[in-house]
C-alpha cells in the first residue's frame, strides 16, 4: 500500500490546526476565568527572539495553506495577518480549514515529482520534488510553529498536555 499525498498532508494538518483551535478556546476560557488580560498570552513569547504566540498561529496557518496549495499546483490564498484576538485567530484557522478541505484529493496525484520553488528569483530560491518538500520542509516548519504556540501557553500556565496537543485522530 502507498502513501498519497493527500493522506499524508491533509489530515494531519487538519488534526494539528483542530488541536490549536481546541488549545486557544481553552486559553481564552482559562484567561477570562483568572481575569488575566487575553493579550498577555497574545503577546506572549518563549524568548525575546521569537515571535509572539499571535504570530506564531498565523505562520502556522500560512504553512498548512502553503503546503496544501502547493502540492495540489493551486495558488497559495494570502491572508493579510491581521488577527489581533482569539477570536480572530480562530477565524483564521477555520478559514484555513475551509481552504484544506476544499482541496479534492485527485488535486494531489503526482505531487511527489512536483517540482516545488520557494521565493523564486531570489537568492533564497529553494527546489524541491514535492515529497521532499513535504517531510523535510513543510510538515517540519508547520510542526515547529504549532508546538511553539503550544509551548508559549504551557509555560505561562495553561493547563494542557500532550492529549490536547495531539486532538482529535
Amino acid at each position: 500500500m502507498t502513501l498519497s499525498m493527500h493522506a499524508a498532508s491533509v489530515p494531519v494538518i487538519q488534526q494539528m490546526l483542530g488541536s490549536l483551535a481546541e488549545i486557544l478556546a481553552r486559553t481564552e476560557a482559562h484567561a477570562t476565568q483568572r481575569k488575566i488580560d487575553p493579550d498577555a498570552y497574545l503577546q506572549a513569547r518563549l524568548f525575546p527572539d521569537m515571535f509572539a504566540l499571535l504570530r506564531q498561529v498565523q505562520i502556522a496557518c500560512d504553512f498548512a495553506k502553503g503546503i496544501s496549495a502547493r502540492l495540489a499546483d493551486v495558488d497559495v490564498p494570502v491572508y493579510d495577518d491581521s488577527e489581533r484576538s482569539f477570536a480572530d485567530l480562530q477565524a483564521l484557522i477555520a478559514k484555513t480549514l475551509a481552504f484544506i478541505g476544499g482541496l479534492e484529493p485527485a488535486l494531489f496525484e503526482g505531487a511527489q515529482d512536483r517540482e516545488i520553488v520557494l521565493r523564486p528569483g531570489t537568492p533564497k530560491e529553494r527546489r524541491f520534488a514535492g515529497g521532499d518538500y513535504l517531510v523535510r520542509y513543510g510538515l517540519p516548519q508547520f510542526f515547529f510553529h504549532v508546538t511553539t504556540a503550544y509551548a508559549i501557553l504551557r509555560s505561562n500556565g495553561v493547563e494542557i498536555g500532550k492529549r490536547d496537543y495531539m486532538g482529535q485522530y
